[in-house]
């Protein structure tokens, strides 16, 4: 059974998407639209932009959701998806290519969702940091412990067994980090992002982001799409709305996504968008299953 799955924020690079622009009428197509919905060319941002300029959260979360929605939508008759499941952000391709939303909804949410993010970020300070070589119950421990005087640190994307990242203020996150090392943390990485994403400081982003899905027409999906907050298959648009809404401070649990998407009948997983993180991520939750890009 194929599965495909759409990366988050992190994966974007100069030059993406422009291959599909300059081969493909309806890729073309698309990204016109999107530069018209968004107001700016990001195009020109995504194909000829430094790192820097595409670090910018209103660019960096479009221009992932641009690169996978269109790359799944080039397929044609290739993209016949069992299942679909995102990273964060990429819940939104996921939605998208599943039928869910439309094209030009769902690139609005995911504008709507950089700004109030963005917004969220400046208004508490906040940090990331990649936790190596610990369980995760340790990781969620030490969270519990360290939260208090010092601020909020929770465990927020359960990558793939070995791999958790935690998200909160500064002060919390590197005082996490230093108990994590000592208990035997092979890395305590603290992460270049923009603030303390899938944590409570998100909570502002959440409540304006929930205004916006709550607006926007959802549609039964043509296959389920396992969501970041429970990792389950949803197909009611209901549902799919609640946990769209809940996920900006809520954990990511990619790894139960992945193990409950193989326990359901996948066997082979395709990574639309830029980057192969998930691949990684699949090959070590998981080493029986096929997973690799789009070429492959």
């Amino acid at each position: 059974m194929k599965a495909f799955v759409f990366p988050g924020q992190g994966s974007q690079f100069s030059g993406m998407g422009k291959d599909l622009y300059d081969t493909s009428a309806l890729a073309k197509e698309l990204f016109d639209k999107a530069n018209e919905i968004l107001g700016f060319r990001i195009t020109d941002i995504m194909f000829q932009g430094t790192a820097e300029d595409l670090m910018q959260t209103k660019v960096t979360q479009p221009a992932v959701f641009l690169h996978s929605v269109i790359s799944a939508l080039c397929l044609g008759d290739g993209f016949q998806p069992a299942m679909t499941a995102g990273h964060s952000l990429g819940e939104f391709s996921a939605l998208v290519a599943a039928g869910a939303l439309r094209f030009e909804d769902g690139l609005r949410l995911v504008h709507a969702r950089a700004l109030a993010m963005q917004k969220a970020c400046e208004a508490a300070p906040g940090t990331m940091a990649a936790i190596i070589g610990l369980p995760d119950e340790k990781i969620e421990e030490v969270c519990q412990e360290v939260s208090g005087d010092k601020g909020v640190v929770v465990a927020a994307n359960y990558n793939c067994p070995g791999q958790l990242v935690i998200s909160g203020n500064e002060g919390a996150v590197l005082a996490a980090c230093d108990l994590l090392k000592e208990a035997g943390a092979k890395r305590a990485l603290p992460l270049k992002v923009g603030g303390a994403f899938h944590s409570p400081l998100m909570q502002p982003a959440k409540d304006e982001l929930e205004e916006a899905i709550r607006a926007t027409e959802f549609h039964t999906p043509k296959c389920p799409v396992y969501q970041n907050v429970d990792a389950m298959p949803h197909t009611d648009p209901e549902e799919i709305k609640a946990n769209l809404i809940a996920q900006l401070t809520s954990p990511v649990r990619w790894t139960a996504s992945v193990q409950r998407m193989i326990q359901d009948g996948a066997d082979d997983f395709t990574e639309c968008g830029p980057g192969k993180a998930l691949q990684g991520m699949i090959g070590r939750i998981n080493k029986e299953v096929s997973a690799h890009g789009i070429d492959a």
